[in-house]
């Protein structure tokens, strides 16, 4: 393996030297020296050690994405294919500038603060960050730039953020099941938090029934995990039902287990049920039948964030600390008009 003092020895400078260069510190170097070393470095195939980098600058070169849920309840959020393109956005932004990306789940700031003892992060991006998670108050403390999404807090302080328009999405895709003549609609989510993604969600299927002036119900709010057995028995329980004619799930991959469990269970969607999702992920096109869905760019909130990273990592500044981005209704074939 190729190392310092063999490029030191071929360009005829000192080991400083050779470092220097490849450490960026080159004010006090030669164009020539510099050409020559990384010429020599191109021809040997040189790597620089990581760990070695990371002490001599204090940089591990390395940013994680920390999962902030209970990983002995949740499902595996891995399973999500919306998580998966927002994380592969984020990773190939940051590869492009030379950093590494490393994924971590925890469950409580101690948790949290035990890894940052055992790693050396320069940077984290975190989900669904709520002001009552004891992980708020460790994250306003710590020195490392910290991007969220998805959260809906009072004070972000040096902390920045990447969300949706929530609130509308939801409105959206209820008043579309209004407007094809539903009115009995069952709202379906994983657990609502006060101040959370799901809440805000269902405060826009609230407002929407109240603009066409139904009641809302409490008994039509079902609250599951994504856990594929949970999502088919909740598709059961719906298709046991004669008093709803439609599903609004707050994601693409609940509202397939739903579709799925109702189809099983011997009924129909959309003729015995209309179904609306929300993410518009690439399985959407694949659910017998199509599923109408809310499209929010889980690429572009990948590629904003790692932008946002990379911007707080060269140490300039974020003038919008929380970025929300748009979404759509695109319509398919999972809703029947009953009008």
């Amino acid at each position: 393996m190729v190392t310092i003092d063999d490029i030191a020895a071929e360009a005829g400078v000192s080991n400083t030297t050779v470092s220097n260069v490849i450490h960026g510190r080159t004010n006090r170097v030669s164009k020539k020296t510099i050409d020559s070393i990384n010429k020599i470095i191109k021809e040997r195939g040189y790597v620089p050690n990581m760990s070695a980098r990371a002490l001599a600058s204090n940089s591990s070169k390395v940013v994680a994405i920390i999962n902030n849920l209970d990983s002995d309840k949740s499902a595996n959020f891995m399973e999500d294919p919306f998580h998966n393109i927002f994380i592969g956005a984020v990773e190939k932004a940051l590869r492009s500038q030379g950093y590494y990306l490393m994924l971590r789940t925890v469950g409580s700031s101690k948790k949290l603060l035990e890894f940052l003892r055992n790693w050396n992060m320069d940077g984290l991006f975190l989900t669904g960050v709520f002001e009552d998670d004891d992980i708020y108050a460790a994250l306003s403390n710590l020195k490392v730039p910290v991007v969220l999404s998805d959260s809906y807090l009072s004070d972000y302080g040096q902390m920045v953020n990447v969300g949706l328009q929530d609130f509308e999405g939801a409105k959206l895709a209820t008043e579309y099941l209004i407007k094809n003549g539903h009115r009995r609609i069952i709202f379906a989510g994983p657990q609502i938090r006060p101040s959370g993604v799901v809440q805000q969600r269902l405060k826009g299927y609230r407002s929407a029934l109240e603009a066409a002036g139904i009641s809302f119900d409490e008994k039509l709010v079902f609250e599951s995990e994504f856990l594929i057995e949970r999502t088919l028995e909740l598709g059961a329980e719906i298709a046991a039902r004669d008093d709803v004619t439609a599903v609004f799930a707050t994601a693409d991959i609940l509202a397939a287990g739903i579709m799925s469990g109702i189809q099983q269970a011997g009924r129909k969607v959309p003729e015995d049920f209309s179904i609306v999702g929300f993410d518009d992920i690439d399985w959407c096109r694949m659910t017998m039948p199509t599923l109408t869905t809310v499209h929010q760019d889980a690429k572009q909130k990948g590629e904003i964030s790692a932008e946002r990273m990379i911007t707080l990592l060269n140490g300039g500044e974020i003038l919008e600390q929380n970025k929300i981005l748009p979404v759509r209704l695109v319509e398919r074939e999972s809703v029947r008009s009953i009008l």
